[in-house]
């Protein structure tokens, strides 16, 4: 048995965050210099949703999927290179079904936006191999938790399970870089982290009914559900620590979530 790895949420933001690393990049840098080198990495992003149950990146080589449009032609230079592996993959897909989910392993599919722009940040050095699980369809804060205790066992393989979302995501409101943050993604930000201190699984999956502002937070919920996949990940007993990443775009809230022991305090 490996060493027990953490668990994580972090909040990618905009694809410009890959350029832009603002406060939340350097603190994910610090981050992953005091995590114990994974095996693997999986990850579960806000943008790979897929209809047809689990999904599960099998390629040997997964491509860098620039999923955006709009953006300085410097993003779509970029390249997250981390190698796959297809062997966790295809274990995974096993695991899965064993636990009655719908599961397959999709050789083609690459990393997606929510996967690397917050990898490059984490693990700059992209040598450890990573594989990305979709979410399903439908998918809500209950079947997100579920999803992540179904994949909690790799824990013990030596595999960091990333949740990549955003804590807040409004991009309607997005306002010009610098700007201060709006005050309900401050109060939003504020009752979410008192009640993922306090383990309180049941307040965060009946968030949009309990949470202040929380349909204007999220005006859809894919980029709430990795915190559940996360949350869902931990184990009793883990200890729960908070990265803060501060608020880009005044709308953007960028912390990020540590389940579990680090190899060395931060």
């Amino acid at each position: 048995m490996g060493h027990r790895m953490p668990v994580l949420f972090v909040s990618h933001g905009a694809p410009t965050f890959a350029l832009e690393p603002g406060v939340a990049g350097p603190e994910l840098t610090r981050l992953g210099r005091h995590l114990a080198r994974p095996a693997a990495v999986l990850i579960v992003s806000a943008h790979w949703i897929s209809r047809a149950g689990v999904r599960v990146t099998a390629a040997e080589h997964p491509e860098t999927i620039h999923d955006f449009r709009g953006f300085p032609s410097a993003l779509y230079a970029l390249r997250y290179p981390a190698p796959g592996a297809p062997l966790l993959a295809a274990q995974l897909v096993r695991q899965l079904r064993a636990q009655g989910w719908d599961a397959d392993e999709d050789p083609v599919r690459g990393l997606d936006h929510g996967a690397w722009v917050p990898l490059m940040h984490l693990l700059p050095d992209a040598d450890i191999p990573v594989i990305q699980v979709s979410l399903p369809d439908p998918c809500d804060t209950q079947r997100a938790w579920e999803l992540g205790r179904a994949l909690a066992p790799l824990r013990d393989q030596g595999v960091l399970i990333v949740g990549s979302g955003s804590l807040t995501h409004n991009l309607y409101e997005v306002r010009h870089p610098g700007s201060d943050a709006e005050l309900y993604v401050q109060e939003f930000t504020g009752w979410v982290r008192s009640h993922v201190a306090a383990l309180d699984h049941a307040a965060l999956k009946d968030y949009r009914r309990l949470a202040p502002a929380a349909a204007r937070a999220h005006p859809t919920e894919e980029h709430f559900l990795p915190l559940l996949v996360a949350m869902g990940a931990s184990c009793d007993g883990d200890p729960v620590g908070l990265v803060d990443g501060g608020v880009d775009y005044g709308v953007l809230s960028m912390d990020t979530y540590v389940f579990g022991e680090l190899a060395r305090a931060a």
